[in-house]
């Protein structure tokens, strides 16, 4: 919706608002202002009311909220689980077996591919290609949608097999697992595993060839995980940056700012004042030596060069983190044995500790300190879509002024909605998009 308006100087101002943005998850806003040719205000304004997860857990036990943490969100809830089972296993000074740190990974492996594949085909690839929806787009791409979410369904499925369901599954206990999946179910999903391998690659190829808008952020802060086994970062103990810092998770407060901006029930995150970026193309660019070698040569066979600064390549990056996980997912499940049991034993005590994963969408990390009887006491959840806020907001002034802010008002909305999915937020985890209000003077 359009309308223009004359204000007190009998100046002419354009209002823009679109009441809902498609092809995210949850609600908000974007407020731009252009005066002069120039953007003068530029506000993810995230509206969604506060859900107080970190509120009502306390008190609560360990168990209890490794269970409720999934509901924050039904696309990732992996991210959460994961992020706070091995927060609460430092902090109980528990010790997992290798078979549990190998199905947790393979778990949410899972995870990276159902969001993933999500994204990629139904959110984001419409945009490149010109479409209003992915079923508009699967009329001309019939075959490669249909691929997207079979493979989308694969991920689903894993999750299922440990979980029960793919979306909040209940398989995650301090300790480990509540059961162990039967060989015979694993078996079952290697030969989909070595057909999807092809079908991952020929994703790569195809999101290789997309046009992508010329945007490069040459200056900004990229963050991820790195795991210093050796492995790409799934679940990890440390955080690099792309000026060469490495430092455990439980230093992050001495790096990274939290604050509330007062457009948004999100909180947003600074360093130094300054945005900065986690998502699948950072953790990418940060942890590309640590990819088997056969996923490099396919990444670099793209004719796009890694490590990229134009964040429009995420979602080349998702489809080679996808073909990654695929293969390890392969490889862990044809070395399955069964164990003897899921878990091991635990008591709860008091303590406190740190916990971070690489969700799909960059790094989710928590804190969380528990009483004698292992029941929280004090909790913090910092996702990663808060977390970019602050970068999305400056890649759309960036973005808008390449593009031509002289563009008709639908022509900058549909581009800001562009560069706002290709984030893939997830608003309702990080408060919660898209009302695009614009004021021209």
């Amino acid at each position: 919706m359009s309308n223009q308006i004359n204000t007190a100087n009998n100046v002419k101002t354009t209002k823009i608002e679109v009441p809902i943005l498609a092809r995210v998850e949850g609600e908000g806003a974007l407020d731009l202002e252009i005066n002069n040719n120039e953007i003068t205000k530029c506000h993810v304004r995230i509206y969604e009311p506060p859900r107080y997860f970190e509120k009502f857990l306390e008190g609560r036990q360990p168990n209890e909220i490794i269970d409720a943490v999934a509901r924050i969100c039904g696309i990732c809830p992996m991210a959460y689980q994961m992020s706070v089972v091995t927060l609460m296993e430092k902090a109980f000074e528990v010790e997992v077996t290798p078979w549990v740190h190998e199905m947790r990974r393979v778990m949410y492996l899972g995870e990276w591919m159902e969001s993933h594949y999500l994204h990629t085909h139904i959110l984001a690839a419409p945009d490149f290609l010109k479409y209003h929806s992915a079923i508009e787009m699967a009329k001309d791409f019939p075959n490669e949608v249909k691929r997207g979410v079979r493979l989308q369904h694969l991920g689903n499925d894993i999750l299922s097999l440990f979980g029960g369901r793919s979306v909040h599954p209940g398989a995650i206990k301090v300790g480990g697992f509540y059961r162990a999946p039967k060989p015979k179910e694993i078996k079952a999903l290697i030969p989909r595993l070595q057909e999807a391998l092809k079908d991952a690659k020929d994703v790569v190829m195809w999101f290789a060839q997309l046009p992508y808008p010329d945007v490069c952020f040459d200056e900004v802060l990229q963050v991820a995980l790195t795991d210093v086994s050796g492995q790409y970062p799934v679940i990890a103990e440390h955080v690099v940056t792309n000026r060469g810092e490495c430092f455990p998770i439980e230093e992050w407060d001495e790096h990274f700012y939290e604050f509330h901006a007062p457009q948004s029930t999100a909180l947003h995150s600074t360093r130094d004042g300054q945005p900065y970026l986690t998502t699948p193309l950072t953790r990418l660019n940060l942890n590309f030596d640590k990819l088997p070698k056969e996923v490099q040569a396919l990444a670099n066979s793209t004719g796009i060069s890694f490590p990229s600064n134009n964040i429009f390549h995420s979602i080349l990056a998702r489809s080679i983190e996808c073909y990654y996980a695929i293969g390890e997912i392969l490889r862990i499940f044809e070395a399955y044995e069964y164990p003897d049991k899921p878990y091991v034993d635990v008591s709860f005590k008091a303590g406190k500790a740190w916990g971070a994963t690489e969700a799909p969408r960059g790094i989710q990390i928590d804190y969380f300190e528990f009483d004698d009887k292992g029941c929280a006491t004090k909790i913090r959840i910092t996702p990663p879509t808060a977390q970019n806020l602050a970068c999305m907001e400056a890649d759309l002034k960036q973005s808008l002024t390449k593009f031509g802010l002289d563009k008709s008002d639908d022509e900058l909305r549909q581009h800001a909605e562009m560069v706002i999915r290709n984030y893939d937020p997830c608003i309702s985890c990080s408060a919660h998009f898209l009302t695009l209000n614009i004021k021209r003077a």
